[in-house]
């Protein structure tokens, strides 16, 4: 596959500090590349770096197989970012904003009212297009920050928690439209704390912390590793000590827990371990009203990799 982004060896340090140390990454084209860390692992000075808006002490970066620095605008007129804080001028329009940012990119303006249109179609701002920005609902003016970033249909976009604090109608349409962008051949490089999101849409993902990357892989690929087992989940009436003993001493259980009629028990990894206690309440005539398995998620693998919360990063 053809790498879109090519990082070697990057180092950035702000004096004692090694922010980004060492790091190695590529992201192919037409991929959605997720990059999950908490807060301070790296991840904004890592695409700052990249974007080459941040000089850094060692490493290389390449774009679309080129170098990248300060002066490479052939690379960065093909270069899309939206940033977490959205960034428009309020005394513009909703197409107003849309036209002047895709101007940067776009001096023909025959050119640029044909992609303004069609970006104001994509996100469903097609009534408000007369609006300001600070009449718009924080679902809508994210939808507005996209397009500003996109209208000039770059080759690569990074996208920075575009969904946070969205209502769910914009949330879906922002979702829909990241699926639809890779489709039509963009690169996307996709931060964000919601796991939900992250396995929704990126085809690959890696997680960060202390400036390096400690996984890379497929949502499967990662949850695979966890230290972690399955969880069951047992409603019953009927332990006592006895029973409570003889199922923790089951060699698939890793801890178990029964209050108010509900037994919780963690599963050693990548053991067979609801079989274990199917067998075992048949097996003592013990009647249970609800079973459930859950396996281990990516938050998980994500708490057992860097000890945080994603959600941290906020």
């Amino acid at each position: 596959m053809q790498t879109e982004v090519r990082v070697r060896n990057l180092v950035k340090r702000y004096k004692d500090l090694v922010a980004v140390d060492h790091l190695d990454l590529e992201i192919q084209k037409g991929e959605i590349y997720g990059l999950l860390g908490p807060n301070g692992s790296g991840k904004t000075t890592l695409i700052n770096c990249i974007l080459s808006l941040l000089r850094y002490e060692k490493g290389e970066v390449e774009i679309f197989g080129e170098p990248m620095r300060p002066d490479a605008h052939h690379l960065k007129q093909n270069i899309g970012v939206v940033s977490q804080e959205p960034a428009v001028y309020d005394e513009l329009s909703v197409y107003e904003n849309i036209d002047y940012f895709c101007g940067l990119y776009v001096p023909d303006k025959a050119v640029r009212r044909k992609l303004v249109e069609e970006v104001i179609e994509f996100v469903q701002l097609d009534e408000f297009r007369k609006f300001r920005p600070k009449k718009l609902s924080g679902g809508l003016l994210r939808r507005l920050n996209l397009a500003c970033g996109i209208a000039h249909k770059p080759r690569l976009i990074f996208l920075d928690e575009p969904t946070v604090a969205v209502d769910p109608q914009s949330r879906n349409r922002i979702l829909e439209g990241i699926l639809q962008l890779r489709d039509e051949g963009s690169t996307i490089v996709y931060t964000t704390h919601y796991m939900e999101e992250v396995e929704f849409l990126c085809d690959r993902i890696s997680i960060m912390d202390r400036g390096k990357i400690l996984i890379t892989g497929t949502s499967d690929e990662i949850k695979a590793i966890s230290r972690s087992g399955e969880t069951v989940r047992v409603e019953t009436f009927d332990l006592d000590e006895s029973h409570l003993k003889a199922i923790e001493a089951l060699p698939t259980v890793e801890s178990l827990e029964y209050e108010q009629a509900e037994l919780v028990l963690k599963m050693k990894a990548k053991t067979n371990g609801l079989l274990d206690i199917l067998n075992y309440f048949e097996h003592h005539n013990i009647p249970m009203t609800k079973i459930s398995s859950k396996q281990p998620t990516l938050n998980d693998v994500f708490l057992e990799i860097t000890g945080k919360e994603l959600r941290d990063d906020v």
